[in-house]
């Protein structure tokens, strides 16, 4: 198993931010969340403190043109490994990469990223691009 993960490093944030595609994207959300949260959010579970970013975010989302497409808890594996790796997987779609930059560089929303950090364990991010039209 790699090393836990829950912010990009500048390589990651960098080959976004120049990218000039401007196609829509999918930001495909694998989370696990740590049994307390800390942070801001010590005495809350991880998933409690997750969740208080959701609703958070959703003004940020919509400012960008963004929107949250499913949200899923992860049950049973059917192929890899048996281990329970993630805890949600989350679909959300940007106009482009730039919209989802604006989102995440904004300062009002670097403050509720906080709640982000305190709740999760690990994670990971990836940028998809659509290749079917969604609704």
């Amino acid at each position: 198993m790699s090393e836990p993960t829950i912010e990009p490093d500048a390589n990651q944030i960098g080959k976004l931010t120049n990218s000039t595609d401007e196609s829509p994207i999918l930001m495909l959300n694998l989370v696990k969340f740590k049994a307390e949260a800390d942070g801001a959010d010590a005495g809350m579970s991880g998933a409690e403190a997750y969740g208080t970013y959701s609703m958070a975010v959703a003004p940020f989302l919509e400012s960008v043109g963004g929107e949250v497409l499913s949200a899923a808890t992860c049950e049973d594996s059917i192929i890899g490994p048996e281990e329970k790796e993630w805890d949600m997987v989350i679909q959300v779609k940007y106009p482009n990469r730039q919209a989802f930059i604006r989102m995440v560089t904004d300062p009002e929303y670097l403050k509720i990223s906080a709640h982000r950090t305190a709740g999760l364990a690990d994670s990971r991010l990836i940028v998809s691009n659509l290749v079917f039209p969604t609704g």
